[in-house]
């Protein structure tokens, strides 16, 4: 029986590795996100080839460097902001890349949805003295 789990075990350890060592595993750690800087999509992607993974971090960190104000309104207001801004990124990549009509649309709606509340969420933040933590697409 020893003997069973540790050939499973190898066999574990050896897939692992593999698949650590595998092209498309080394290709997608070391793919570049040079395209990210200017807003969330990933342009040097290929079509069909968004990088949901890359905006996700550039949205988090953004998030993350947003001050607080100590005001629990204005700092709800500015991380929603962000937050989505990056919601509006991952839907236009949706409709870049996307094919099923159910998807496109639901991305087409979010947009526009996310960007009405933007423009609540800036109101707001003028209102307060604020400026948004980051600006409109």
């Amino acid at each position: 029986m020893k003997k069973f789990f540790a050939s499973h075990s190898l066999t574990a350890a050896a897939f692992v590795a593999c698949s650590f060592l595998s092209p498309l595993s080394v290709q997608a750690q070391n793919a570049p996100h040079s395209g990210m800087k200017g807003g969330g999509i990933d342009q040097s992607m290929p079509q069909g080839k968004m990088d949901m993974k890359a905006m996700m971090k550039e949205n988090n960190d953004k998030m993350a460097s947003v001050p607080m104000s100590g005001n629990p309104d204005v700092d709800f207001a500015q991380m929603m902001r962000v937050h989505h801004q990056g919601a509006i990124d991952m839907a236009q990549a949706q409709l870049r890349d996307g094919k099923d009509p159910k998807m496109l649309k639901m991305a087409k709606d979010i947009v526009a949805a996310q960007k009405k509340e933007i423009a609540e969420l800036d109101a707001f933040l003028a209102r307060s003295g604020k400026a948004p933590a980051a600006p409109a697409k």
